[in-house]
């Protein structure tokens, strides 16, 4: 198989940039290449210039691209100080006569939505909750629907979570750790493309959309900000990841502390 070459990158980053808004700089030439690979040879393609025009014509093997060229680095609890905030600051607030709705907008394998709905479960009490999580690649959502994980997954969950909110396997599952089944159904998840349109959502008083606006341009970015602000309740928060800023981007969100932000109006 021929290796990638510039001008094969450079149809590919196109390709990622229409379907899904990210970047693909030369720097990541040897990452499209390799995770591509094993697609190349299941589809009979003998360069990837072939494959890219096979994408151009299967919307499913272009998802399946998708998939593969879509980091999903992801873990339980990760970035304690926004659980806490979470837990100290918004909770409280909630008001009780509807409920707290969340949005973890680009979820991955399940770890954050499902560390949301351990804390909510926990200090919601009989104020209601509604939890929505979305992400662009249809492999991850399948894991997170499924909400099994291995066992060494479940470092970061606090001890009385885990007892609560999680069951160990036994016999052929051992080793791994299942969402209990109730608080599964508790996280509503959609694939959705958020450079593309949006289903009807409704508004939240909390999108969270950690370290993944890094990976936009500054104009998707710009855009992006915007509709996520109008997305949110007049007071509702936006988490983005520490290594994110929105300076320099007009919104109505301001920021409250690090990687944290406001929507403005109440």
């Amino acid at each position: 198989m021929q290796e990638l070459t510039d001008q094969e990158l450079q149809g590919f980053s196109r390709l990622m940039a229409e379907a899904a808004g990210i970047s693909l700089p030369g720097s990541k030439k040897a990452l499209v290449g390799s995770r591509l690979a094993r697609r190349l040879q299941a589809m009979g393609c003998a360069s990837y210039a072939q494959y890219l025009e096979l994408l151009r014509r299967d919307a499913a093997e272009r998802q399946r691209a998708v998939d593969l060229l879509t980091t999903n680095e992801t873990y339980f609890f990760r970035e304690p100080g926004h659980f806490a905030y979470l837990a100290e600051r918004i909770v409280p607030a909630a008001e009780s006569s509807r409920p707290l709705r969340v949005w973890s907008a680009a979820c991955s394998s399940g770890e954050e939505p499902y560390s949301i709905a351990m804390l909510l479960a926990e200090r919601m009490g009989s104020r209601p909750w509604e939890l929505v999580a979305s992400d662009i690649s249809t492999r991850v959502l399948q894991q997170a629907r499924a909400g099994v994980y291995p066992v060494e997954r479940a470092q970061r969950i606090p001890q009385p979570y885990l007892k609560a909110y999680c069951l160990r396997g036994v016999g052929e599952q051992q080793g791994r750790l299942a969402v209990q089944p109730w608080l599964r159904e508790k996280v509503r998840f959609e694939c959705i493309n958020l450079n593309g349109p949006w289903p009807q959502l409704g508004s939240f008083d909390l999108i969270w959309l950690r370290n993944v606006m890094i990976y936009f341009d500054a104009p998707t970015k710009r855009t992006l900000v915007a509709r996520l602000a109008q997305a949110l309740r007049p007071g509702g928060h936006l988490f983005v990841g520490h290594s994110e800023s929105l300076s320099g981007l007009e919104s109505d969100l301001q920021s409250v502390q690090p990687a944290v932000y406001r929507r403005l109006g109440a």
